[in-house]
């Protein structure tokens, strides 16, 4: 059997995204134990950049050992206990993971339900707080992955802090492609995931709980229901046990995996978190455009749009899979099917990280507008790159 080599994509889907090539070479570093002082310093500089992404104080602030929907859970099963009530927003597929969460922490999911591809509704989350005053949590997605939608998060937060309630935030694809102020907006638990925004490899979910919550992980009536998520214990690895005590073994951390997420977010930091936001809204800007002047309907209103993260209509009498096929064989191109009630009907386009450029905007409206011809469909021709290239090399 051979050493597997896989063919060299270009990753614009919903993610993961291109990785960096100084990420890939960080993890090919020498690897060392998970408890070796080089490698707790190199933690320690994990948390404070990841602090300054998260744009957070909050001690607790780690990456957890798993992708974003490990993060997604820690969240949950260390806040939410049985008896509980959170309130949940759903317009979109990871809306719906959530409510699945809170009914295997044996919690009632109260849910706020709007259509995908539409913004979460503040009259009907305001309804449901004031509907159940004794409630625990808010819950909502920031940045809508299967639908392109982002939450108005800043005002969903204020919601609950006024009525005294905790917030647990999705953030996977928001982190490091969109304004998060996790202490300006007071946010409580917020989870992300390594391999979008921030151009790492998949398998690492940085989150981050503020002093609130910690105190309410301290207090719980009970053990947390899945011990490699009990953040009591992972605490002690991440954090020690204070008064200079060391820290103790709790699992074997991805130790390469880290290192690549060391690098990413020193990245970051180079270029600058509201540089790194500027980017991926210019370059969504020109896809956009390059699109309308083909022809190209977006999904989402354009006050409720991401920019990291393009829904696009699929032209009539035009198939879904062939149109993704070929731009797969053709171009090495991947972009992304529509989830759940969006199947079939639109494209997701990711432009996230490493994978926001105006090389990958360009090739993919070329691409797109070339595979689409060949299909026969009604589109407007030889315009895309020229709408594209006013924004991108304005001024």
């Amino acid at each position: 059997m051979p050493s597997f080599q896989p063919p060299l994509r270009v990753l614009m889907g919903p993610g993961p995204s291109d990785v960096h090539p100084r990420v890939l070479a960080a993890m090919a570093r020498p690897t060392i134990g998970h408890l070796d002082p080089a490698f707790v310093a190199m933690m320690e500089e994990v948390k404070q950049l990841l602090r300054s992404a998260f744009r957070t104080r909050n001690q607790l602030t780690i990456p957890v050992s798993g992708p974003g929907s490990v993060g997604m859970e820690t969240c949950f099963v260390n806040l939410v206990e049985p008896g509980d009530t959170v309130i949940v927003c759903q317009n979109g597929a990871f809306g719906g993971r959530m409510k699945e969460n809170v009914e295997r922490c044996v919690a009632t999911p109260v849910m706020v339900i709007d259509d995908w591809g539409k913004g979460i509704d503040l009259d009907k989350v305001r309804d449901a707080i004031a509907a159940n005053p004794g409630a625990k949590a808010l819950a909502f997605v920031h940045a809508e992955t299967s639908t392109g939608v982002r939450a108005e998060a800043e005002q969903l937060c204020k919601m609950a802090r006024d009525a005294g309630i905790l917030t647990i935030v999705d953030a996977v694809t928001s982190l490091g492609g969109i304004a998060i102020e996790v202490d300006g907006w007071g946010i409580d638990a917020i989870y992300s995931g390594s391999q979008k925004c921030l151009s790492c490899t998949p398998g690492l979910s940085p989150v981050s709980f503020s002093e609130r919550a910690t105190e309410v992980i301290k207090g719980r009536n009970r053990k947390v229901q899945s011990w490699f998520m009990d953040l009591n214990l992972v605490m002690s690895y991440w954090q020690g046990s204070g008064g200079g005590a060391p820290r103790s073994y709790h699992h074997t951390a991805p130790i390469n995996a880290l290192y690549g997420l060391h690098e990413s977010l020193t990245m970051l930091q180079e270029e600058g978190i509201e540089n790194a936001w500027a980017r991926h809204r210019k370059h969504h800007e020109a896809l956009r455009d390059g699109l309308e002047a083909m022809g190209l309907k977006m999904l989402v209103a354009e006050h409720e749009r991401l920019p990291q993260l393009n829904s696009v209509v699929i032209p009539d009498g035009v198939e879904d899979a062939p149109v993704r096929k070929a731009l797969l064989a053709n171009y090495n191109l991947e972009v992304g099917a529509g989830l759940g009630a969006l199947a079939g009907k639109v494209w997701r386009i990711g432009l996230m990280g490493t994978s926001s450029t105006p090389n990958h905007v360009t090739l993919c409206l070329a691409a797109l507008e070339a595979t689409l011809a060949a299909a026969g469909a009604k589109i407007r021709t030889g315009k895309a790159l020229a709408a594209a290239n006013k924004v991108l090399f304005a001024g």
